[in-house]
Order: structure tokens, then C-alpha cells, then sequence
């Protein structure tokens, strides 16, 4: 399976994801591309910037249909 098919599916499915959660579940180094790239195909993904431990960083979360999140 393609990373950008599982990350697909990983957000459908109601979760979250951050570039190390990527990294740690599909080997994926650039995640922000592969989002562009669904947000290409039409998904609605908000990313939201976090920080903790003096680092910040995103998280990604797709949008239902009625712009709430999952």
C-alpha cells in the first residue's frame, strides 16, 4: 500500500496525525506532501500547530462533510 493511501485511510478512520506518528507508522519523512496531496484529491484536512517541549509541530485532522472534525 502507497503511504498516501494508508495515511488516507489512517485519517478516515477518525485519527489524528502528527509527522512523527507518520514516521513511526508508515515510514513517512514527509507527510506534509502527502497531505497536500489528498487535500489535492478533495479532502477537507485542518492542521492544527501544537507545541510541547520547546518544539512545535503539526497535527493533521480531516473535517467532516459539516466542517466539524472527526
Amino acid at each position: 500500500m502507497r503511504q498516501v493511501d494508508a495515511i488516507r485511510s489512517f485519517l478516515l478512520e477518525g485519527n489524528s496525525l502528527t509527522p512523527l506518528d507518520a514516521l513511526e507508522k508508515f515510514g513517512c519523512f514527509r507527510l506534509a506532501a502527502r497531505i497536500d496531496d489528498l487535500r489535492q484529491e478533495g479532502l477537507d484536512i485542518e492542521t492544527i500547530k501544537e507545541r510541547q517541549n520547546g518544539k512545535s509541530y503539526a497535527r493533521y485532522r480531516l473535517r467532516d462533510k459539516q466542517g466539524s472534525l472527526f
